[in-house]
């Protein structure tokens, strides 16, 4: 799920859907309007699940799509290879999601340890061990 923002209000350290792919804005430039144009806004981010660089350039009045982030609690049942099986407390339903790429996160985890973990646009990710 997204909500529309407008482009100009956004602020470094926030998330934008770029490409379809949510990501972390790095950069944000904004430009004078021209003679005959209105002020462009610049925005450089980085990917959430990939790492990739991606680029916006748009006005600074138009409408960019922000994604809702629903952070949630989970605990490991399993890990295998560079798939994680997690059930969240909530509701205690059960689903796979990729290993994280940070080494040192990686190295804690193990079974029935219990994370903090994303759900942005239909994925998941593991972003901390908590405790």
């Amino acid at each position: 799920m997204s909500k529309p923002v407008d482009v100009g209000s956004l602020k470094v350290g926030q998330y934008v859907i770029i490409d379809g792919e949510p990501c972390r804005i790095v950069e944000f430039e904004k430009s004078k309007p021209g003679k005959h144009g209105s002020a462009k806004a610049r925005i450089v981010g980085i990917s959430a699940f990939t790492g990739q660089k991606k680029n916006l350039i748009s006005p600074v009045d138009a409408r960019t799509e922000v994604p809702l982030i629903d952070k949630r609690t989970g605990q490991i049942i399993s890990v295998s290879g560079d798939v994680v099986q997690l059930m969240d407390m909530e509701n205690y339903q059960t689903f796979e999601t990729p290993m994280p790429e940070d080494a040192e996160l990686k190295a804690s985890l193990s079974a029935g340890v219990e994370v903090e973990y994303w759900s942005v646009l239909g994925r998941n990710m593991i972003v901390r061990r908590k405790g």
